[in-house]
């Protein structure tokens, strides 16, 4: 849920050939939530594309009913994925 100091930004889901729209509940170095109607089995390998951190690869280790988690590999570049894009959500675009 976005709350007042953190505006999620779509992102995009591949696992395959068939993108799907994401939005990351909670995010660390060693995986994310994501709030998605694409259901894949556990261990399927997906891609992760956030609009400001980047792409990030990981593998399905959970599925509930209102998403998916993705496990990363909790290494230099999952630090730098998951800080860029707390950052991002919480950064607002200037008010014209």
């Amino acid at each position: 849920m976005a709350t007042r100091w953190r505006q999620r930004r779509m992102c995009v889901l591949v696992a395959g050939a068939a993108p799907a729209p994401a939005a990351i509940r909670a995010i660390s170095a060693r995986g994310a939530f994501l709030e998605t109607n694409q259901r894949l089995p556990l261990g399927s390998r997906v891609e992760l594309s956030h609009p400001d951190a980047g792409t990030i690869v990981g593998e399905v280790s959970a599925v509930a009913r209102d998403g998916i988690g993705v496990a990363f590999a909790c290494d230099a570049r999952a630090v730098a994925f998951a800080l860029a894009a707390i950052a991002s959500d919480m950064s607002r675009p200037a008010q014209a």
